[in-house]
């Protein structure tokens, strides 16, 4: 199935899910640049990423949101969203043997309509925008080697998932979304995720 199928088919875990599809939906049904940043609502994609005991996850100190913060990114014109996540996962901890679990259609662990403010980025100003973001859950050993992405995070640890929303700096994603994708785990079996 393509994304939007996969979408389309995902069930929302609470109306802020069954909200955010809608829009997403609707953008990839309306705008041939969703996969696009030159568009002021894009697709991105993060990667919720868990240790097996289901007790801490991977976090990055964000330079731009000045924060401790999930992992993602852009999909840059590729339609294959999982791929992204776990190329962005790698490039921005050095994590390079997690691996995804199947969720929901597609692997889609959660979807999320995320604002960004606008900022400066690499001396150039870039406007305030949408993410139509689509998140994946992975495990990875807490054993794997960690390094930073200089520019990108200044940080990479493991989290206790109940210090996550504390660490947060940005309290709608604390409260909203990482509170969700926590909350959420208590019904996946971390046990089907197949190597990707």
């Amino acid at each position: 199935m393509s994304l939007i199928d996969d979408i389309r088919a995902y069930e929302p875990f609470n109306e802020q899910e069954e909200v955010d599809r809608q829009v997403i939906l609707h953008a990839l049904e309306t705008d041939p640049r969703a996969f696009d940043r030159s568009s002021t609502a894009h697709m991105a994609c993060s990667v919720w990423t868990v240790d097996p005991a289901r007790e801490r996850t991977l976090m990055v100190y964000h330079n731009l949101y000045d924060s401790w913060s999930w992992i993602g990114g852009h999909a840059d014109g590729e339609r294959d969203l999982a791929r992204v996540a776990l190329r962005e996962l790698e490039e921005e901890t050095g994590v390079a043997h997690a691996r995804l679990v199947p969720c929901g259609p597609g692997g889609i662990y959660s979807l999320e309509v995320l604002t960004v403010d606008g900022h400066e980025k690499r001396g150039r100003y870039v406007s305030s925008h949408l993410h139509l973001n689509v998140t994946y859950l992975a495990v990875a050993s807490p054993d794997e080697p960690l390094r930073v992405k200089p520019d990108e995070n200044s940080g990479v640890r493991w989290v206790d998932l109940d210090d996550v929303c504390a660490l947060s700096t940005e309290p709608w994603i604390a409260s909203r979304i990482y509170r969700k994708l926590i909350d959420k785990l208590a019904s996946i079996d971390l046990d089907e995720a197949p190597d990707r």
